[in-house]
């Protein structure tokens, strides 16, 4: 072996033994140790003074002279460095703000220590002595830990060499970039080499020793530097201009990632250095719609609130937001086990005072339902519980008349016969000129509640929410995208034209709960949703954001629309009849519908054919239920055998 290589060997074991021996230290060690070389320093710093006052060769003399001055003068400094928390800081993550809190430690240390001169008669104190050694102190305690950061750094380096290492830019030379980079610092498998940011002020300057780029550069800088990912540490930023930012970025061909949103950030449940991949909102660039604390706590502040389908995506994002508002008791009320027992756990480990039950049972479960409502004497019911993914009803049509359609007729015949003040049916975009039998049975479900809000002699107030695609629940586009792209599968979509609406599931509950709050009965409740997003651009931003090419590193493959599925989606049937509401994002349609003389033995009717398993008479009834519903495939053919009834 060459002297060279054993000298390298040589040079990592060292570094290695020394990162060890820093990580064994405890927290008080570390400040012993600290504490000790101040103290070092200090009196360093006190020895130069007092040479450049008296001379050097007469130091000896003059520490004995002024002993006890020297003792109090280096207490004071160390008492004033634990005040201002300087023991307390990381040394590996030192930046500007640490060494402003040693520059005040230093300085009111030297002011104290000018007071105290005064009272010493004999000997005197001449005032250089302090000003000399705060300057001698100060220089001497940040050069030693710059020395300590650029050390620990190096070892870093050595134990990790920057093969291993891939480099990342940070978009965002703001406080939230900065604390990324310090964290990233301290990380083994990631090193920024650069900021980008939009401000002029900034670019073209160091921040924490980095350049800062503007994003002309980026191309250039990734052709001569080479980098692999793009960490946009910009919370909060508008949506639109998020949005802006990423297109510009997907010419790249590198993944971007980003910071938390202020939101979350504020809420405490992640800070800022805690990268996630990008989500459909980041992309779509929409303003979360705000809420209204009045119209969340309406139905909800020390009432007894029921969530049926308490374990879905939907319900229960919505047990979620009812927790946060202090209701009186939360039943969530779902039928299959485990879906029940993770939102009773969930709920009770982030909601430790929250008073709930969890209730086994389906909504066509009259009896047990009505036990329920009963025991608790429920005010408030959110009826989520449904069968809600359009191919698999359709193949199954029955069972979804029964669940979506029998299932809310008897929720709301149980609501009536308790007593129940308020109840909200979660509906969806897919009830408006419906080409599947989930629209068609969603719609029936919206006539239901029409139909009994209008009959007199009861005192519950049913409504209605229509909202389009939920990001994030079960089945949804956006996480199977991403699955498909990190197995490295073609991403698949069903027509290159088809568009939907989308919101997040904090959004949807939301909703759902301030539209209760808003209604007086009958009413179908919608949202300002924005414009609709195109699916097969949408799988592009995705594919080129995970620094990737479309239809060259990641295919999309169309497989053709599935049974009942539509190319657009609409959120009212009659575009002239939404009404402002109280809430500048949630509208009100008064809705075509059917008295409930007219629309009761169409019910029985349907309910009989679904009973008897008789798909063509049921497809039939539907219709007839429901005359813009234009069934596709397998039951386009079926035979209409009724008049529709006028509303």
């Amino acid at each position: 072996m060459s002297t060279k290589s054993r000298s390298l060997l040589s040079i990592e074991a060292t570094a290695a033994t020394l990162e060890k021996l820093v990580n064994a230290l405890s927290n008080h060690q570390k400040y012993t140790i600290l504490t000790a070389i101040d103290i070092c320093l200090f009196l360093l710093s006190i020895v130069a003074a007092i040479g450049c006052e008296y001379g050097f060769d007469i130091v000896p003399e003059e520490m004995l002279r002024l002993g006890d001055f020297t003792i109090a003068q280096i207490g004071i400094e160390i008492g004033f460095f634990w005040y201002f928390g300087i023991y307390q800081q990381v040394l590996r993550y030192i930046d500007g703000g640490f060494i402003l809190s040693i520059a005040k430690a230093v300085c009111a240390s030297t002011i104290a220590t000018i007071a105290l001169s005064g009272l010493f008669v004999n000997p005197v104190i001449p005032i250089a002595i302090p000003l000399v050694n705060g300057m001698l102190a100060l220089i001497l305690s940040i050069a030693f830990r710059l020395c300590v950061r650029l050390t620990l750094g190096r070892v870093r380096q050595i134990n990790y060499p920057c093969h291993d290492v891939s480099g990342v830019v940070i978009y965002g030379a703001g406080s939230a970039g900065c604390i990324l980079a310090q964290a990233l610092a301290g990380e083994h498998g990631k090193r920024a080499i650069g900021f980008v940011d939009d401000n002029p002020y900034l670019q073209g300057r160091n921040v924490q020793g980095l350049r800062v780029y503007t994003p002309a550069e980026l191309l250039k800088l990734k052709a001569t530097v080479g980098f692999e990912e793009i960490l946009l540490a910009m919370p909060s930023i508008e949506g639109h201009r998020k949005r802006d930012i990423l297109q510009k970025l997907q010419v790249l061909g590198v993944s971007v990632k980003t910071v938390p949103s202020i939101t979350e950030i504020l809420s405490g449940h992640v800070s800022v250095n805690k990268v996630r991949e990008l989500d459909i909102e980041d992309l779509l660039g929409r303003k979360p719609i705000a809420a209204h604390p009045e119209l969340l706590q309406h139905d909800i502040i020390d009432r007894v609130v029921l969530v049926t389908g308490g374990g879905g995506s939907i319900g229960s994002e919505l047990c979620r937001q009812i927790a946060k508002q202090q209701p009186k008791m939360l039943i969530i009320y779902e039928l299959h086990e485990f879906a029940l027992y993770q939102m009773d756990l969930e709920l009770g480990e982030n909601y430790p005072h929250l008073h709930k039950v969890a209730c086994l049972g389906s909504v066509t479960d009259a009896q047990t339902l009505t036990q329920v409502l009963e025991k608790y004497s429920v005010d408030t019911i959110y009826h989520a519980a449904a069968y809600k993914h359009v191919p698999i009803v359709e193949a199954n049509p029955v069972s979804g008349i029964i669940n979506n359609i029998n299932g809310t007729l008897i929720a709301a015949k149980c609501a009536i016969a308790c007593g129940v003040p308020k109840f909200v049916l979660i509906s969806t975009d897919k009830a408006v000129r419906p080409t599947n039998i989930m629209g068609a049975t969603k719609r029936v479900a919206e006539l239901v509640l029409q139909g009994l809000a209008d009959l007199p002699n009861h005192g519950t107030c049913f409504t209605m929410v229509r909202f389009g695609n939920v990001l994030g629940s079960s089945g949804s586009v956006v996480p199977r995208f991403r699955a498909q792209i990190a197995a490295g599968k073609s991403i698949t979509l069903t027509h290159t034209d088809i568009t939907r609406y989308f919101m997040t599931i904090p959004e949807a509950a939301t909703l759902v709960i301030q539209a209760g709050a808003m209604a007086k009965g009958g009413e179908v409740f919608l949202l300002d949703m924005g414009e609709p997003v195109k699916i097969y651009d949408l799988a592009t931003q995705m594919i080129r954001l995970h620094g990737l090419e479309p239809l060259k590193d990641v295919k999309i493959e169309v497989t053709g629309l599935r049974p009942g599925e539509k190319i657009y989606e609409e959120l009212l049937i009659d575009c002239n009849a939404a009404l402002p509401t109280g809430h500048p994002k949630i509208f009100c349609a008064r809705e075509a519908k059917l008295a409930w003389k007219d629309l009761s033995p169409q019910l029985t009717n349907l309910l009989d054919s679904a009973a008897e398993c008789d798909v063509t008479e049921c497809v039939a009834a539907l219709h007839n239920l429901v005359p813009e519903y234009q069934p596709m495939g397998q039951y386009a053919q079926t035979q209409v055998e009724y008049e529709p009834i006028a509303a």
